[in-house]
């Protein structure tokens, strides 16, 4: 007998209170140029291609540590551009540099505007979200 996690998975997607935006380059690869003035990252001059717009969350990879680690003490911290998105298995499937932009964020209206390159697709996949990992591009 299969395990019906329907239910979960309703409450679990009103729990994604961000809207996002999901873009793929045309020719399936992230293109973007370094401004070398600014050292900004900006988009390509190729067209994107808009691949879905939906509820998600986006979120830190844990918590942050205030204290650094110790002199020879072994410890894993997330980057400081590290940052993860919960998408909804209806989403379609994601891809290394994809681009995630935040057009709407009820929790942080800091998210709102900033894009996320898409750096690792298989952080996890459960029964009611899908999750992946992301980096900071703008």
């Amino acid at each position: 007998m299969a395990l019906d996690l329907s239910g979960v998975r309703r409450v679990v997607e009103g729990l994604l209170d961000d809207e996002l935006q999901l873009w793929r380059e045309a020719d399936g690869e992230s293109n973007d140029e370094l401004d070398e003035e600014t050292g900004e990252l900006r988009p390509a001059t190729q067209a994107s291609v808009p691949l879905w717009e939906g509820p998600g969350a986006v979120t830190r990879p844990g918590p942050l540590s205030i204290t650094p680690p110790l002199d020879g003490a072994v410890a894993s911290l997330p980057a400081t551009t590290a940052y993860q998105a919960l998408l909804p298995l209806s989403a379609p499937q994601v891809m290394i540099d994809d681009v995630l932009s935040v057009s709407r964020s009820v929790r942080d209206e800091q998210l709102v505007g900033r894009r996320f390159r898409v750096a690792e697709v298989a952080v996890g996949t459960y029964a009611v979200v899908r999750v992946v990992r992301m980096e900071v591009i703008g």
